[in-house]
């Protein structure tokens, strides 16, 4: 057993936010209370000044495994996901070759279920990526798929989407959602606006996203299916999905942790680093997705964790590929740049990111209820520290946030009742 001592227990499942004790036993949480020190243990954890939750649940990362592991790997992915207090994760599609293919998923699954962490896969919408044929989702969900998505790429064949989401609710799954028109957008990962015009490019407006949204919206109202629009950036696109949530679609939406920290101010001072799909738009933006976290209208914070190599981020703003690594400055900015600054609760903000995502994709985790998995982490919400770029467990390093101080630093990360990531 392991005694988790006078920590802070927030756990949003349940609403307790009180100094408790947490027991941990046979991978399982066993109680929580107050218990004295001597006792049966193997380990007795002090966690006197810190917060003790549920480990954390990212649904949107790239592990780039198979095929890209020169960015990141599985076990790489898991390592920095642990670093940053998460202990479940479901991976994109996006690969090379494409999760497309029961086998394909059915190796890579093998795999992750023996990584120290929770690592789930999504699978493919449409073979190949290509938007044109959708994948065998049946065979794909017996595989063990936890979702589907052709995130990186929007899906324009609105007939196939729609046959997609049908499909999807009568499997029981989400169906995540990449909502940029490329016919609307004359260069990627810088936002039309004052910056892309200072830097002589095209940029992608914030209507490319927001006339996907709307469309899917009303396909999600129409056919049933969970719906999550990924890494939504526009303040148009909140209030969407919030009036679309006004007529009981079950539409859900995910914010990145830069796209509520940033705008695109930070293209001009970070170059590439700060290169995204969606982009990073403007002030106005920016306050209208932490409003749509205060209402309850984005429902989870999620990385979209993307690694690239130092060589391919160097290419410069117009060759550089978009994305950044997020797993490890996740929480840090949620504490920073939400709680710290009154728009959010400590109990709010781990609910978006612990027991929402889990309750969407029907994960046995994100809560501290006894009989739960013993996944917890252990932070200090009150820790300064500085991001620092040979400091990452990631394979790669392509972070805007390199050389900020944040507030709240992870301490421990604890799954199945494992120590897997200890400070």
């Amino acid at each position: 057993m392991i005694l988790i001592k006078d920590g802070r227990v927030v756990d949003p499942a349940s609403g307790i936010d009180e100094a408790l004790d947490v027991v941990l036993e046979d991978g399982k949480i066993k109680a929580l209370g107050k218990f004295p020190k001597s006792g049966n243990y193997r380990r007795v954890i002090d966690a006197q000044g810190k917060i003790v939750a549920p480990g954390l649940v990212d649904i949107h990362v790239h592990f780039r495994d198979p095929g890209l592991t020169y960015k990141e790997d599985i076990v790489t992915g898991a390592a920095a996901a642990a670093a940053g207090g998460f202990t479940s994760v479901i991976c994109m599609a996006n690969t090379k070759p494409v999760v497309d293919e029961a086998e394909i998923l059915s190796e890579l699954t093998g795999r992750m279920s023996r990584l120290p962490i929770r690592v789930y896969s999504a699978a493919a919408v449409t073979k190949g990526l290509q938007g044109k044929e959708l994948t065998d989702m049946r065979a794909l969900r017996a595989a063990g798929a936890a979702g589907f998505t052709d995130d990186g790429i929007p899906i324009m064949d609105t007939a196939l989407l729609f046959a997609a989401m049908k499909l999807a609710r009568e499997l029981d799954v989400p169906i995540s959602l990449h909502e940029e028109d490329p016919a609307l957008i004359a260069s990627p990962g810088v936002n039309q606006g004052a910056v892309s015009r200072q830097l002589g490019v095209g940029g992608a407006p914030a209507l490319a996203e927001e006339s996907l949204v709307a469309r899917d919206c009303m396909l999600a109202l129409r056919s049933g299916a969970r719906v999550d629009i990924q890494h939504i950036s526009s303040g148009a696109s909140v209030d969407v999905v919030r009036a679309m949530k006004g007529l009981s679609a079950p539409v859900f939406a995910e914010v990145t942790p830069q796209h509520f920290s940033l705008t695109e101010q930070s293209v001009l001072e970070r170059g590439s680093l700060a290169k995204v799909n969606p982009p990073l738009r403007c002030e106005a933006d920016r306050y209208a997705l932490i409003r749509g976290l205060k209402d309850g209208t984005i429902d989870f914070i999620a990385t979209d964790h993307a690694p690239h190599s130092r060589e391919e981020k160097a290419k410069g703003l117009a060759q550089a590929p978009s994305g950044m690594i997020g797993l490890e400055t996740a929480l840090a900015l949620g504490v920073t740049n939400l709680v710290r600054k009154g728009h959010l609760t400590m109990l709010q903000l781990l609910e978006k990111m612990t027991v929402n995502p889990a309750r969407f994709y029907n994960l046995p985790c994100g809560t501290l209820k006894a009989g739960a998995p013993a996944d917890l982490v252990i932070f200090d919400e009150r820790e300064k520290w500085t991001v620092e770029e040979d400091k990452f467990h990631s394979k790669s390093c392509n972070s805007p946030f390199i050389g900020m101080e944040l507030y709240g630093r992870v301490r421990c990360t604890i799954c199945g009742g494992r120590v897997v990531y200890e400070v």
